[in-house]
């Protein structure tokens, strides 16, 4: 008794130490989450490359090298390249700020002798002022932690590669699953992942491309500046590039260009929006099958949970966890068991007395089973059992022929076998 109890409390100190630890560890990396989800992201997207050439190569670490400057290559900095776009355009943008409020000016002069509102107020000034401060500060340490993160994804993503297969040996060994729903729940991870790692960007790519045209077309100002926003307001679920083409119809709306309005308004509206709507969901529905809801509110989830990576990993998280909800049903609670056999009586057991049916059957008067009608007289008659093999938990059992064998017929007391009633 002594042993188990000292067994017990050092098992409970131990979860409490790693969970413990785990709390301390999450809350300290949670700045570093965009680098790490990031680098898991490109790892599951480069494993099967990465391994493929470290065969060719027969020199691991000189694979791992070669993907890691590829991503550095083509990833890393297209990004720091659009980033320094971005930010240099908008310190040289034209904003013509004059010819903004003269028409507007005229409207809230309107608006304030009818409703008697002030929209240009002292107070409404300086609250417009303070938040476009504080979110200009926001834009600036937002970029600086991308720096941060992109440095952390790289590093992280070498030693992932590097050392990739032992980690998912380690995890499966760890996880307490059954190994078919361990498969299942790799797959839907593999799915979801390359889906949105893929999809996303390739549907904010065209909605950018489109978006350019369009504007092009209806002359709008810094048109490649407001074509990548809309790429990139792309993910954002519902509104999407409203949140762009919107405000440049009405732009020049109070401009008084209502040609130019109208037209990019109706441009925007056929093309660039339902474009996004059709690319979107034709795409993750191919390559992952997820339905739209999950990706919407995932995306939400996500945004909230991890910043811009979680366009990837907030739709991962909904479908993992109603993934998880449907095995614990399958196990737990659903009326088929978790052997799938409808949690019935067998056929081998009668609902009265709990014998053996074909022995019950055989006890009834009149009523002579098959093998007593067959066998001879004098002779023993083989009591037919119904068997089930049970679900195998793992791949090598599914492949046991010795697990789909029928039990052999059961014996009486005195070693001989049953007999029909003569």
């Amino acid at each position: 008794m002594a042993n188990n109890s000292r067994e017990r409390i050092f098992k409970i100190t131990l979860v409490a130490l790693i969970v413990g630890l785990g709390i301390i560890l999450f809350r300290q990396a949670r700045p570093f989450f965009g680098g790490i989800l990031s680098a898991l992201t490109l790892y599951i997207l480069l494993r099967r490359p990465t391994f493929r050439l470290a065969e060719r190569l027969r020199r691991p670490t000189l694979a791992t090298v070669i993907m890691v400057l590829a991503v550095i290559l083509f990833i890393a900095v297209p990004l720091t390249l659009i980033i320094w776009f971005i930010v240099s355009r908008i310190q040289q943008a034209e904003w013509n700020v004059g010819e903004i409020i003269a028409p507007a000016q005229q409207m809230f002069d309107i608006i304030e002798k009818r409703f008697g509102i002030d929209i240009v107020s002292q107070q409404t000034i300086s609250f417009v002022a303070g938040k476009l401060t504080a979110l200009g500060q926001s834009v600036l340490g937002g970029i600086g932690n991308f720096f941060v993160n992109l440095l952390v994804a790289v590093l992280l993503l070498f030693f992932l590669l590097n050392g990739g297969r032992k980690m998912e040996q380690y995890l499966a060994s760890i996880i307490p699953m059954k190994n078919i729903n361990k498969r299942e729940t790799m797959e839907k991870v593999n799915k979801m992942v390359k889906s949105n790692a893929i999809g996303i960007p390739m549907v904010a790519t065209l909605q950018g491309i489109i978006a350019f045209i369009g504007y092009m077309i209806f002359d709008v100002p810094n048109a490649g500046l407001a074509a990548i926003a809309t790429g990139f307001c792309s993910i954002v679920p519902i509104v999407g590039t409203m949140v762009v083409w919107v405000p440049l119809g009405i732009y020049f709306m109070v401009l008084g260009q209502w040609g130019q309005a109208i037209g990019l308004l109706v441009f925007s509206a056929i093309f660039i929006s339902q474009s996004d709507n059709l690319l979107r969901f034709i795409l993750q529905k191919k390559m992952a099958d997820t339905h739209p809801l999950i990706t919407i509110f995932g995306v939400f989830l996500g945004l909230s949970l991890f910043g811009f990576i979680g366009i990837i990993f907030g739709p991962l998280l909904v479908s993992l966890f109603l993934l998880f909800v449907d095995m614990f049903r399958k196990e737990y609670l659903s009326d088929d068991g978790p052997d799938g056999e409808g949690g019935s009586q067998s056929a081998a057991e009668s609902p009265a007395s709990g014998k053996p049916a074909a022995a019950a059957q055989a006890n009834a008067p009149g009523k002579p089973t098959d093998s007593a009608q067959t066998a001879a007289p004098g002779t023993a008659a083989s009591v037919p059992v119904t068997a089930t093999a049970p679900e195998p938990e793992t791949a090598e059992a599914l492949e046991a022929p010795e697990a789909l064998e029928a039990p052999k017929a059961p014996e009486v007391p005195g070693g001989r076998q049953a007999t029909s009633p003569s």
